[in-house]
């Protein structure tokens, strides 16, 4: 029987969870996730929970923090006058805006506080410092 191994194309059945049980992503019921074994398309603990797995296979792994989206970095935290928003909208905790960095990319941020003049943004990755689980199914390994 063959296993997950580098370079395997694979597709995967996953449900993730966070610590208190929440569904913060699936692939149940749509399509499964399919990515080529280390490529880097994925979180490390991810592709190690896959590797080695079988068809068929079924197993639940845990990813700490360090091995997912990375512990959250306070440096990533910034304080933002309103006036630099984009106008239109009233700012609201929970709110996402898109940003573009100097060297071109867009970084996603997120409000996490308001203040009188300014708001606080968060451009961590929404899962950075969390650890996860995943239920994993390997569907095919080519």
């Amino acid at each position: 029987m063959s296993t997950v191994k580098a370079n395997d194309t694979v597709k995967v059945h996953y449900t993730g969870r966070l610590a208190d049980g929440e569904v913060f992503d699936s692939s149940i019921g749509g399509e499964p996730l399919e990515f080529t074994m280390g490529q880097g398309q994925l979180i490390p603990g991810f592709e190690a929970g896959v590797l080695d797995m079988a068809v068929n296979e079924k197993k639940t792994i845990v990813i700490p923090s360090e091995d997912a989206y990375g512990d959250k970095d306070e440096n990533l935290v910034y304080e933002v006058k309103k006036d630099m928003l984009p106008p239109g909208e009233e700012p609201e905790v929970g709110m996402q805006l898109i940003t573009q960095a100097p060297d071109g990319p867009q970084i996603p941020l997120v409000i996490t506080e308001i203040k009188d003049e300014t708001v606080i943004v968060d451009a961590n990755h929404p899962l950075a410092g969390r650890e996860l689980t995943f239920e994993l199914e390997v569907i095919s390994i080519d």
